[in-house]
């Protein structure tokens, strides 16, 4: 058999280069993923170690019950509202919890990749390229670059890198959630099967829950396996399965009775299979989970950081450090400027507004007097007019004869004794009325200037409220920053009407999914109806949570929480649950699409 001579690779074409370069960069990422995916059991294995050993507790994401568990009989009630919660009810409530947390973590994870799916060529293209760490952008750009050499379409590569990328994770993502929804709806259908037994006696109850756990858990490992997803984790070194979950113990009541470390070993064994569920789906998670915002925006952070460097190294050569006065003079100036901000346009305004409410009641006597002088003005002016125009005409004249008429007068004989000057100003009326012209002056500026006066008192208080403006606008826009940082929505559960619209939308899915459920149920497909009343209890949940606190403060909680918890019942039928839906909808104040304070008046 004849056998090619090996080629030596500084001969080969430059293909054969870009491959042995490509695969020597993604030896180092093939060691991290190594890296990355071993990393999760290994931090189990030592907080295993440490409570074990050191008797520290394993610290749990917890969340806050909101939907309860199908067990409303009136000793479970009278139970929670005691305040004594029995064992089975704290363990079924932990392990829904910690089903809900695992699918909350899915549900983010799958609106981020979906809404990748949705865009368009060129937000993926940047995504690719820009979005997904500094590592990526060197393969990426290393790609573009090779494939521009070779006469590629380095475009329609990202392109397609992008779609196969994200339909893997969707895929996955996508499985998972359907086995931890089916899991959930499992949990609740054997609860509700099992109600009378769970509300029973201690040691009873918690038989029957380890009864309940073995069914779903065993389940929920067999969709797993069938799922396809983490086959390594499910098996050891030389290729055989073996089980995720531990098998609770399990003891006829009629011939044997349950020991306290029987009970302890069960119970201990239920929080082991739940560290187990969540170590596994976070070696899932950690290759198919959406980006962390620092590896999203790296690019952004980086340029920031490199920004802050620099201005950082420019700080320092002018400060005190370096031995320059730079800063401290610019701190100095800085200091000044507010200090002269404040002062001119907030404190001298403020005093300026004060004293001119004081001096406008002082002068408001002044004022009286002022105004009494010029009637005293033209009070004399009048009597010279009239007694220099009855002498020229030689008759009395009225009382009501206006001084404007008497002035014409004044204008005329003033005229006629202007034509000897001389003459008449010693011995004609011409100093007499040249005087009476002088008063008429005096009274015209005396009136003017107290007119003006009068007017720039009047508008003090204005020019110092104008003065004031840029202050007050100032302090206005930062009151309007503040509210929105405070009152800025944070998801379903914010206040504004992004919040009010995604809690119609948590709504609409509750119902879609009932609607599908029915459906399925309809049509004996009972894998799906179970998975699709998982779903419909995972956005109940979230419902429940995005209303309690709105619903509290106008006094709808306890109707709301009994019209979401029927929801969740498997013996209401669906079309009672569209009426309840329907109720929803235009019934509560958090649920309306404006605020009811919006409600056009009648």
């Amino acid at each position: 058999m004849e056998t090619s001579p090996p080629q030596n690779p500084s001969s080969g074409d430059p293909s054969d280069a870009s491959s042995l370069a490509a695969a020597a960069l993604d030896v180092p990422a093939r060691a991290w993923r190594s890296l990355v995916s071993r990393l999760p059991p290994l931090l189990a294995a030592v907080s295993d170690l440490q409570r074990r050993y050191f008797g520290v507790p394993r610290r749990r994401r917890r969340r806050r019950a909101a939907l309860p568990l199908p067990l409303r009989p009136a000793a479970a009630h009278s139970a929670r509202i005691a305040g004594e919660m029995p064992k089975a009810f704290v363990i079924l409530d932990d392990v829904v919890q910690h089903t809900l947390t695992n699918l909350h973590s899915i549900h983010k994870s799958l609106l981020f990749w979906q809404a990748k799916a949705e865009g368009t060529n060129s937000q993926k293209v940047y995504f690719m390229i820009f979005e997904r760490g500094p590592r990526a952008f060197v393969d990426a750009t290393y790609q573009t670059l090779t494939r521009l050499g070779s006469n590629g379409r380095p475009v329609q590569y990202i392109l397609h890198s992008a779609s196969d990328m994200v339909s893997t994770k969707l895929a996955a993502l996508a499985s998972m959630q359907h086995c931890l929804a089916t899991f959930l709806a499992e949990i609740h259908s054997e609860v509700d099967r099992c109600r009378e037994g769970l509300t029973a006696n201690s040691d009873k109850s918690l038989h029957t829950l380890f009864i309940v756990l073995n069914t779903t858990f065993s389940k929920l490992e067999v969709s797993l396996r069938n799922a396809g997803e983490g086959q390594d984790e499910l098996c050891t070194h030389d290729g055989n399965s073996y089980e995720l979950f531990g098998k609770l113990p399990e003891v006829d009541l009629e011939s044997q009775e349950w020991t306290e470390s029987l009970l302890t070993d069960g119970i201990s064994l239920i929080y082991q299979n739940l560290q187990k569920l969540d170590s596994f789906l976070s070696s899932q998670l950690s290759s198919h989970k959406k980006p962390n915002r620092l590896t999203i925006y790296w690019l952004p952070y980086t340029c920031g950081a490199l920004g802050l460097s620099v201005c950082s190294l420019w700080l320092l050569r002018h400060s005190s450090l370096m031995g320059s006065p730079d800063i401290d003079n610019w701190i100095q100036d800085a200091k000044e400027s507010v200090a002269g901000f404040w002062d001119e346009h907030v404190e001298k305004p403020i005093i300026s507004i004060r004293d001119e409410l004081f001096e406008t009641f002082k002068q408001r006597d002044k004022g009286v007097m002022e105004n009494q002088e010029v009637q005293l003005t033209e009070d004399s002016l009048r009597r010279m007019l009239v007694a220099f125009c009855e002498q020229t005409e030689g008759r009395k004249l009225p009382e009501d004869l206006p001084v404007q008429a008497m002035l014409e007068t004044l204008t005329k004989r003033y005229e006629k004794e202007l034509i000897h000057p001389i003459q008449n100003l010693f011995s004609g009326e011409l100093a007499r009325a040249m005087l009476i012209q002088i008063q008429k002056l005096k009274l015209d500026l005396e009136s003017g200037l107290l007119e003006m006066d009068q007017i720039l008192r009047a508008n003090a208080i204005n020019f110092a409220v104008l003065a004031a403006l840029p202050a007050f606008g100032l302090s206005l826009l930062l009151l309007m920053l503040l509210r929105t940082w405070i009152q800025r929505d944070h998801g379903a559960e914010g206040r504004g009407n992004i919040a009010r619209c995604q809690r119609r939308l948590l709504l609409v899915d509750v119902e879609r999914r009932l609607m599908e459920f029915q459906h399925y149920r309809d049509n004996g497909m009972e894998e799906e109806a179970r998975y699709k009343f998982g779903l419909v209890l995972y956005t109940l949940d979230r419902l429940c949570k995005a209303v309690e606190s709105h619903a509290k403060e106008t006094g709808e909680w306890l109707s709301l929480r009994e019209d979401i918890f029927d929801l969740a019942k498997l013996d209401m039928g669906m079309a009672d649950k569209m009426v309840v839906v329907s109720r929803l909808k235009w019934m509560y104040n958090c649920l309306l699409p404006f605020s009811s304070s919006r409600l056009p008046r009648l």
